[in-house]
């Protein structure tokens, strides 16, 4: 069950904001500041990859993760989170070429229905959407994330 109201800030960008308040704010789990090691691609989808999967999934990884590793401070032990965005566009992007050649419509021995890439995509979208907020990637998502503040003379930040 949801709660209602604004999703709590995570416990980093209260600090770094200086907003932290014990009483208020749940310091939550802490991590390392390791940085997401990039997966095998090629163990984690294997198969046949005529439609080119694993390359735009490494390509979403090398665009996306190093940002989050910098605004967010994603860390290594979060890296499932990232994965499942990557294969999650990806897939997104597979099933959208796939809706494009078959069309809208698909003809059946019923007559013509709705194609099930239809389907398929709409809840691509919708995982999507969710990942997109998690990560802060929309730019909505974006204005709730302070990123973390460069390393200058006072280096007393959190993941020194």
């Amino acid at each position: 069950m949801s709660v209602p109201g604004q999703k709590p800030k995570p416990h980093i960008q209260a600090v770094r904001e200086g907003t932290f308040r014990p009483d208020r704010n749940s310091e939550g789990a802490r991590f390392a500041p390791l940085s997401p090691v990039e997966p095998d691609w090629s163990e984690l989808l294997p198969g046949d990859d005529p439609e080119g999967v694993r390359g735009k999934a490494a390509d979403v990884w090398a665009r996306t993760v190093p940002a989050l590793v910098h605004s967010a401070g994603l860390t290594d032990p979060q890296r499932e989170t990232a994965i499942e965005y990557c294969v999650t566009v990806a897939r997104l992007w597979q099933a959208e070429r796939e809706l494009s050649r078959s069309g809208l419509v698909v003809e059946t021995e019923r007559g013509n229905v709705k194609s099930p890439w239809v389907t398929i995509v709409n809840q691509y979208r919708a995982h999507f959407r969710a990942l997109t907020g998690e990560l802060g990637l929309s730019p909505a998502a974006a204005t709730r994330i302070t990123p973390p503040e460069s390393g200058g003379a006072d280096d007393d930040g959190i993941f020194d």
